[in-house]
């Protein structure tokens, strides 16, 4: 099979690197110094689990160069995912299977939005990951993992074929069995770390054990939960309770990539992470008071983040 990673960050760069270190055929869409640094020296990934260097079958900021794809990973930030669904229309099969990957609850609803749906499976990955240099990928917590499924809870053939590439790749992989409550149980975890991460600037183990910000924690998931169960989703009646667990797990130092991105200045997913939840609540009347207030209160620095970008 022909894999396909759109975006060579944190995520894609691992993932991708993996696939291409087993001695599939991979691919690689990439940009300026990034780009330039693993045509020189190959995609170089520092992780807890060994590290590596490898080099894809092609690396190219030019989707036209890139031959017809059997399986493509969308692996770009939440707010590129539409660009990067146009970007692949020249490279798809009429059997191409795509799976985003990036942190957030619509990605595959924006993925149809723009390419056949038949082409689309849900995923997310479980990983603490970025890029610390041009071409260097560092892998610094979290047993790196992808869970995927048909959207529609069926149980076809090319999920097989998916797993196939993952399981050669060597990293930990999970066919899901319903895709939605596990896309909406990553993203109450990360929408609820990265907001209240930023605002506060703390860790992710400082937020935990401090009362009134362990409330927060809660509160920001519980209003996540209405929303999901508002839209249909099956999600656990338990499920805060384990997220807030999972939390506690957590690498007391660890903070989220959009936590880090807000506190740089950098664009960041604030919108597809709490701003979506506001728009959700709008939309179904439902009252989220604490995502509102940590949405508000971070939102102007996002738009001056973008303005400088």
């Amino acid at each position: 099979m022909h894999i396909v990673v759109i975006g060579v960050g944190g995520v894609g760069g691992y993932f991708g690197g993996k696939i291409t270190q087993s001695g599939q055929k991979v691919s690689m869409i990439a940009r300026g110094k990034h780009l330039e640094a693993i045509l020189q020296n190959g995609l170089q990934v520092k992780s807890i689990e060994g590290d590596f260097v490898t080099r894809p079958f092609l690396v190219t900021d030019d989707i036209h160069k890139v031959e017809k794809a059997d399986l493509i990973l969308i692996c770009t930030k939440s707010w590129q995912v539409k660009e990067a669904a146009a970007l692949i229309k020249p490279v798809l099969k009429a059997d191409t299977i795509v799976i985003p990957l990036q942190n957030g609850a619509d990605n595959a609803e924006k993925v149809m939005s723009v390419i056949d749906e038949k082409h689309v499976l849900g995923g997310l990955c479980k990983i603490y990951s970025k890029i610390e240099a041009p071409g260097i990928i560092s892998h610094f917590g979290h047993p790196p993992e992808i869970v995927f499924g048909e959207l529609d809870r069926s149980k076809s053939d090319r999920l097989q074929k998916a797993k196939t590439v993952f399981d050669t790749a060597g990293f930990k992989n999970k066919i899901s069995a319903d895709i939605q409550v596990d896309i909406w149980s990553k993203f109450m975890f990360i929408a609820t770390v990265s907001g209240l991460g930023a605002l506060t600037r703390a860790t992710i183990g400082e937020m935990y054990e401090h009362p009134e910000l362990n409330k927060m924690l809660r509160a920001t998931a519980t209003e996540i939960y209405k929303i999901a169960i508002a839209k249909g989703i099956e999600m656990p009646s338990t499920i805060v309770d384990g997220i807030m667990t999972f939390i506690g797990k957590q690498p007391f130092d660890a903070t989220a990539s959009t936590q880090r991105d807000i506190m740089a200045g950098r664009p960041s997913e604030l919108d597809n992470f709490n701003g979506f939840v506001v728009e959700e609540g709008k939309k179904l009347g439902i009252d989220i008071p604490v995502n509102t207030f940590i949405y508000s209160c971070l939102q102007p620095m996002e738009v001056k983040a973008r303005l400088k970008s």
